[in-house]
């Protein structure tokens, strides 16, 4: 047997664990979603969320290490989410990778969430020949929409990213001017197939600079005005007088894609790059898996996703990445704290 990593995840609002043999051999993968519990507020709850990972960490544990045959005393490091996110739920993973690592004399790893993302996209394919690195990384979630450099999987430099709101976290906010339920990203994409997605044009945003940046505030005012019309402080109408809900979804979509497409490819075009990696929450969105797909490869680029249980947050690319970096001696103390940048 290869080396087994122990994968803990906990940096939003899914508690999860994972079993990962080698990197890329996913024995289990259990995540705990807790979207039930933040619907009514329409988004996560700190506080809800941290109480969450509190009473499910150590089932979700137990549970991954059953399911891939596994005990903590086959286990040979435990990898666990380090940064960013909220902070109330990361010190839970946190302080749980650390108890066990302790008590079983196991090496730990801290894991950066959005170099984890990454990682993701790459490590279902399990042919070294087709490795995707050098390449360029679009990580688009509920919290982040940035462009990174990624020289090998552990090798990760930021370009650039959002100025404002994260592509999800527009999703979210336009669901719920539509009156949709959270989260939005799915909600918007199901109401968007019934739609006409040049119904509206929607504003997209283009950066002057040669620095890749995004923003999507623009967009999700001008949603906000033509739901509520010029008045932004009127409440909005209920869903069933929202007579073209269908269309706004999918043109507010289509611009979304749009701007995450088109930056993604200008950057790539700058970097030399012949591949691109999309990660991250919103990579499950079809559209978006649609455009990059075809529009990188009439410039011939490879897109590369995830496969969409991997795309949203999991503790297999935790554990994943925390293969590599334990094979390049990136252990880390029992001093390892919880940081939400």
């Amino acid at each position: 047997m290869g080396t087994l990593i122990l994968g803990i995840e906990s940096s939003c609002d899914e508690t999860a664990a994972s079993v990962v043999e080698d990197g890329r051999e996913i024995l289990s993968s259990v995540v705990h979603s807790q979207a039930a519990l933040h619907a009514a507020h329409g988004g996560v709850v700190p506080e809800i969320a941290g109480r969450s990972h509190l009473q499910e960490i150590l089932p979700v544990i137990e549970a991954a290490l059953e399911k891939a045959n596994a005990s903590l005393e086959s286990i040979d490091a435990i990898a666990v989410t380090s940064r960013p996110g909220l902070i109330g739920s990361l010190l839970v993973g946190v302080s749980a990778a650390k108890a066990l690592a302790w008590t079983h004399g196991l090496p730990l790893v801290g894991v950066h969430h959005i170099e984890a993302h990454v990682y993701a996209a790459s490590m279902e394919r399990r042919d070294a020949a087709d490795s995707p690195y050098p390449c360029l990384a679009l990580v688009v979630s509920g919290g982040h929409t940035a462009l990174y450099r990624a020289r090998s999987e552990i090798e990760i430099e930021r370009l650039g990213g959002t100025r404002d709101d994260a592509a999800g976290e527009a999703f979210d906010k336009v669901a719920n001017l539509l009156g949709l339920p959270y989260p939005g990203g799915p909600s918007v994409s199901r109401l968007a197939e019934k739609g006409d997605p040049t119904a509206l044009d929607f504003p997209r945003f283009r950066p002057e600079s040669e620095e890749p940046s995004f923003s999507f505030s623009g967009i999700k005012t001008a949603v906000l005005y033509h739901v509520r019309g010029q008045d932004a402080l009127a409440p909005t109408p209920r869903p069933e007088e929202i007579r073209d809900r269908e269309d706004i979804a999918a043109s507010f979509e289509d611009a979304v894609v749009d701007v995450l497409v088109e930056e993604t490819l200008r950057t790539a075009r700058r970097e030399r790059a012949d591949t691109v990696l999309v990660a991250g929450g919103v990579a499950c969105n079809r559209r978006l898996r649609k455009e990059m797909t075809e529009r990188a490869s009439a410039e011939g680029v490879r897109a590369i996703f995830p496969s969409p249980a991997y795309c949203t947050d999991n503790a297999a690319m935790i554990a994943g990445l925390g293969f590599h970096l334990l094979r390049a001696g990136r252990t880390s103390g029992l001093d390892l704290d919880a940081s939400p940048r």
